[in-house]
């Protein structure tokens, strides 16, 4: 096998293992890619690696690893001559950071992120896509509901009319609906979202996005006061995440779980939240100091550790 083959197998396997498979695996194997891509001059395949390899580690709740593996990227992106595939995963790398900025409960960092993201577009394609709903995601966390339906359909109207292109971003722009609906107080619609999303999640064979696609669902159907639906659901996102080493989804899961079955199983709602608490401090592990007392000192987290 040649060499070019090798970085093509590594690419394809470490991509194949962020997406539909564990993110945890793909590490390894997407920093031979970095390694090889740049020992042979192979800018673009180095950035695709890279990029990839930001996607993997903040799937396993190591935002650390994964804003130092994606900031040069951006900085690359920035630069005056930097030639298009340089500029496309500069966006892409952008559009993820906002997301782990997101996850952290930071929406103003995220949403300052994915403008840099969508600048470093034309405004067409997967990366616009992303910078897009990254922006309506930000404004939801941020309340701002007009935003929010704006960029949700910007978001819309770059996806290809063809329904077996682009399951990834059908996906996302699954939850963000999802998102919207909740904050505008309609619990049915968001279910009806999220189960859409965990559809075409599973038709994907995407494990990682029907997991958090179940998230969704299990906060839709809390909303909507379907407890007994919403734990059943929430224990199958968790054990999902817990399944696949997505961190940044167990905590949420488990957390919620455990509050639910608090009076009707105390002993899964103790095991629950315990396995909430080993995930909150397995992502401060890993995170630069300012942001980790940023992290342990968000209400929601701080109320569980104390708990």
């Amino acid at each position: 096998m040649t060499a070019p083959a090798d970085l093509a197998s590594l690419l394809a396997s470490g991509e194949h293992a962020a997406f539909h498979g564990k993110p945890g695996a793909a590490v390894g194997v997407l920093e031979q890619a970095v390694v090889l891509a740049q020992s042979q001059g192979r800018q673009a395949e180095m950035a695709a690696a890279a990029w990839l390899l930001g996607v993997a580690l903040a799937a396993g709740g190591r935002y650390g690893g994964g804003l130092t593996v994606l900031s040069p990227l951006v900085d690359a992106a920035r630069l005056p001559d930097a030639p298009p595939e340089q500029r496309l995963f500069g966006a892409l790398s952008s559009a993820t950071i906002a997301s782990v900025h997101r996850q952290l409960g930071r929406h103003a960092v995220a949403r300052d992120a994915d403008a840099a993201a969508l600048a470093l577009t034309d405004g067409t394609g997967e990366a616009a896509f992303d910078a897009q709903v990254g922006l309506a995601a930000d404004a939801v966390g941020l309340e701002d509901l007009d935003e929010a339906v704006d960029r949700a359909t910007a978001a819309a109207g770059l996806i290809p009319e063809r329904s077996d292109e682009w399951w990834r971003q059908r996906v996302r722009l699954g939850w963000v609906q999802a998102d919207i609906a909740l904050l505008e107080g309609r619990a049915a619609e968001a279910a009806e979202a999220a189960q859409e999303a965990v559809d075409r999640a599973e038709n994907a064979r995407a494990p990682r996005h029907v997991a958090k696609g179940l998230l969704y669902l299990g906060i839709a159907q809390v909303s909507g006061d379907s407890m007994e639906q919403a734990a059943l659901t929430l224990r199958r996102a968790a054990t999902l995440a817990e399944s696949l080493g997505t961190v940044p989804l167990v905590w949420p899961a488990r957390a919620l779980l455990g509050a639910l079955v608090a009076e009707s199983d105390p002993g899964e709602s103790d095991r629950s939240l315990s396995a909430a608490r080993s995930a909150v401090l397995a992502i401060a592990g890993d995170l630069p100091p300012g942001v980790r007392a940023e992290w342990l000192a968000r209400g929601d987290v701080a109320a569980l550790l104390g708990g």
